[in-house]
């Protein structure tokens, strides 16, 4: 690092003011105009307290609660999930896992885990932070009887104890170099708890940044900043507002009006437009999230292996990525792993649309000229529509008619995805950081979010195995190999097909102002856009 840009790093954390920085500059041989153009980046790169931050979500439901222990996963309410809530683990924008209520975090080998709490860390309410919260926050998703979204993941914790008031021990069954990113889920924020152990699930007191002043499920909230936050660095804004705004244009009259200050989901077929008005930028990051339709073994036809074949193979992936996405992505290959991430299959061939091939398989499942239905919902994409069209338009070579049939967005991760009876629906995954986490939440047996119904087949039965057996397995090259081998099983027989892996396109007032590294584990800065951002 050079002097000049020491002395900007100064400037940006306030150590020098100004006029020093400016004298610093000038003894270091720059100009004045110079100097003040760097003085200037400097202070527009610092943090400012202040103002009402309004984001305009792409999803959000009448069914949401502040019980992030069910929560659905729309945007909205993961983003208000860390308004209000934290977790034991975060984490952090370049994808690696680090404590959040927690100080420290040790094991030796990966099946005993201790979390030493913060001390002096508060809830809304001025209760203090204790084991007890933590313990029995994790608890409601333990247990056969539990409701928990997340049940799988807690799965294989077989003891979790105190040590004192800040010391957590948690057991696992077996080894997990990833448990502490399992902590991080945004249905495991920590929550207060009272002498009995019951949790508060209604009020929303939490320990983060920003604490509840108005809930309308689907419709808006309105936080303000916690006076006592335990991070000195984050919540810059005053108050932070989240507007759910499903339709894309809508969304995007409400950027350009001056109505909000960011909107996420900005339509592909726009953003090149929004980018170009005076006001606003655009954010891309690419992350983990990807496009699906999710056909469900549970549903006839799609039982049939070949059946699911067929289908995978009359869709034409890099025709969508271009017409839907506009080229904001890339292809998918029938499984949850980005090519960005850590064990993506290198070597597995990339499925491409084939006719005959596709053919070839649906007059084996004795099925040609069969009729299938394909549930379309903005909620999943505000495309989906179009996505059916263009898979009617390359399956109807093969011999497939698909029929789309579109339905409203209120109401459709409650009473239509992941839904017996609806075999064939559009879908997307935010995705996960690890491989762990992803297969866990999706695919395993277990799942309450196994939304293929994937399960009682040989290529299932092996994939479970191999995910318990890569959790515990310490040695980078056999773990890669397994998870090689699960996404090759669920490319071959698994019931999703992933058409896409999509960037995340955001659009911001100019005076939103953000870090320079910003996460792509999910959208607005891993949902945390509340807590980093800042007004100039």
């Amino acid at each position: 690092m050079n002097h000049v840009d020491k002395l900007s790093k100064d400037l940006a954390a306030g150590k020098v003011d100004r006029r020093q920085f400016m004298e610093g500059a000038l003894a270091l041989g720059m100009t004045v105009s110079g100097a003040a153009t760097f003085a200037s980046a400097a202070t527009a790169a610092t943090p400012k307290k202040g103002g009402r931050l309004r984001q305009g979500f792409s999803a959000g439901s009448t069914s949401e609660s502040l019980d992030a222990m069910t929560s659905s996963g729309s945007v909205v309410e993961i983003c208000n999930n860390w308004c209000w809530g934290s977790n034991l683990t975060e984490v952090k924008p370049d994808g690696s896992v680090a404590p959040e209520l927690a100080e420290s975090i040790e094991s030796t080998d990966g099946q005993t885990w201790v979390f030493s709490l913060r001390r002096g860390v508060e809830f809304h309410n001025g209760k203090s932070l204790t084991a007890d919260d933590v313990i029995h926050s994790i608890n409601r998703h333990r247990g056969d009887d539990t409701k928990s979204t997340v049940k799988s993941s807690f799965k294989p914790v077989t003891d979790i104890r105190k040590d004192g008031d800040h010391k957590i021990i948690m057991e696992l069954e077996s080894a997990n170099a990833d448990f502490p990113f399992v902590l991080s889920d945004y249905r495991a924020v920590i929550m207060s708890a009272d002498k009995e152990g019951n949790v508060d699930t209604k009020s929303g007191n939490g320990t983060g940044p920003y604490a509840v002043k108005d809930f309308d499920p689907g419709v808006r909230s309105l936080f303000t900043r916690n006076p006592n936050y335990f991070k000195d660095d984050r919540a810059h804004f005053d108050e932070v507002e989240s507007i759910v705004l499903i339709d894309a244009a809508a969304r995007t009259s409400a950027l350009l009006t001056g109505n909000v200050d960011v909107i996420d989901n900005v339509s592909p077929k726009t953003v090149d437009l929004l980018g170009k008005r005076p006001g606003i930028n655009i954010l891309e990051i690419t992350g983990t999230q990807h496009r699906t339709m999710v056909m469900r073994l549970d549903t006839k036809p799609y039982d049939n292996f070949d059946l699911r074949m067929a289908l995978k193979l009359s869709v034409n992936r890099e025709e969508m990525i271009q017409k839907i996405e506009r080229g904001h992505g890339v292809v998918g290959n029938d499984h949850h792993i980005s090519p960005a991430q850590q064990y993506f299959n290198t070597e597995l061939p990339q499925r491409e649309y084939d006719p005959d091939k596709a053919r070839f398989h649906l007059k084996k499942a004795g099925m040609e000229g069969m009729n299938i239905e394909l549930v379309a919902s903005p909620a999943a994409l505000d495309g989906a529509a179009d996505v059916g069209v263009l898979l009617q338009n390359s399956a109807k070579p093969v011999g497939i008619n698909v029929e789309v049939k579109q339905v409203p967005s209120d109401g459709f991760w409650s009473n239509v995805w992941n839904k017996p009876g609806n075999g064939f629906v559009t879908s997307y995954w935010g995705g996960r950081p690890t491989n762990d986490w992803m297969f866990t939440t999706c695919c395993v047996a277990d799942s309450s979010w196994n939304d293929t119904a994937w399960k009682n087949t040989e290529a299932a039965d092996r994939f479970n195995k191999l995910v318990v057996a890569a959790r515990s397995e310490l040695d980078e090259t056999k773990r890669r190999d397994m998870y090689w081998e699960c996404q090759k099983l669920l490319h071959e027989d698994g019931g999703t097909i992933v058409w896409g892996f999509t960037n995340y396109l955001h659009g911001l007032r100019d005076n939103v102002k953000h870090p320079e590294m910003v996460a792509g584990n999910w959208t607005l800065d891993g949902c945390k856009s509340a807590e980093r951002w800042w007004f100039a």
